[in-house]
C-alpha cells in the first residue's frame, strides 16, 4: 500500500515520487519550533551585545610669551660724548689740520668712536660704507684704521680701509664687530682713525666733502 506522497524528484526525464512516512512529518514538526527558539535567542542575544563605553579626554596647554629687545648705535668725535648722528646731521671729524688749505704731501687725521648704548640687547656686526659725496675731491685718500684707545696716536689694532683708498669711495665689505653691554652700561666703543692724503693730483681751489655711513646690523 502506498504512502502519502510529500514531493516529486525528476532524474533523467522520468518523475520520481518521494514519500514521506507520518512519523518523519511528526519529527519534522517537533524540531521546527526549537529552530524557531534558536533563531529568538539569536537576535535576542544580538541586541542585548551593543554596548556603547563611555570616551575619556584630557588636554595640555602651552603659551609663550614674547618681548623685543633694543638696538641702537651711537657715536662720537671726542671718545668720551656719544650721542646719535643721523644722515641729516652726521657728526663732523675734528681733523688735527686745517682742511680748508690743504696742499701736495699734506696729511690730516680724525678719530671717531662708535658704541652699543646701554639699552641694546644684542650684539652687532657693523658695515662701513660711503653714503654720499659732493664738489671736488680729486688727489685725495685715505686709510681707515681701528686702535686700542681713542685717538689716531694709539697702536693700529686692525687696517679697516688700506692707504690709497680714494675720498668718496668705500671697498665693499669692510666690517668690524660691537658688543652690546653689560647690565646698565653701553658696550664697548670701538676706536678708529681716518687718515686723509692728498697727493700730486689734488686740484687746487676745489671744495668738497664726503660722509661715511657706519650700519650696525644685530647678531
Amino acid at each position: 500500500m502506498l504512502r502519502p506522497v510529500d514531493a516529486y524528484i525528476h532524474l533523467g526525464g522520468t518523475m520520481f515520487a518521494q514519500e514521506t512516512t507520518t512519523a518523519e512529518t511528526g519529527q519534522r514538526r517537533r524540531r521546527a519550533p526549537k529552530v524557531r527558539a534558536i533563531l529568538a535567542g539569536g537576535l535576542v542575544l544580538g541586541v542585548g551585545a551593543a554596548i556603547t563605553l563611555a570616551a575619556w579626554n584630557d588636554s595640555e596647554f602651552a603659551q609663550g610669551t614674547f618681548t623685543a629687545g633694543a638696538f641702537n648705535l651711537e657715536g662720537s668725535t671726542d671718545g668720551s660724548t656719544f650721542g646719535e648722528n643721523p644722515v641729516t646731521a652726521p657728526a663732523t671729524l675734528g681733523f688735527t689740520a686745517n682742511t680748508a688749505n690743504m696742499a701736495p704731501g699734506d696729511v690730516v687725521t680724525a678719530p671717531f668712536a662708535v658704541r652699543l648704548d646701554s639699552t641694546t640687547t644684542s650684539d652687532a656686526t657693523v658695515t662701513v660704507s660711503t653714503e654720499t659725496s659732493t664738489g671736488g675731491l680729486v688727489g685725495l685718500t685715505y686709510a681707515l684704521t681701528q686702535s686700542t684707545a681713542f685717538g689716531c696716536g694709539q697702536a693700529v689694532t686692525a687696517t679697516l680701509v688700506p692707504a690709497g683708498q680714494s675720498v668718496g669711495t668705500t671697498p665693499g665689505s669692510v666690517t668690524f664687530a660691537l658688543t652690546q653691554g653689560a647690565g646698565t652700561d653701553p658696550g664697548a666703543p670701538v676706536n678708529l682713525c681716518f687718515r686723509i692724503t692728498a697727493d700730486q693730483d689734488l686740484v687746487q681751489s676745489q671744495t668738497g666733502s664726503t660722509t661715511w655711513e657706519f650700519a650696525a646690523q644685530s647678531q
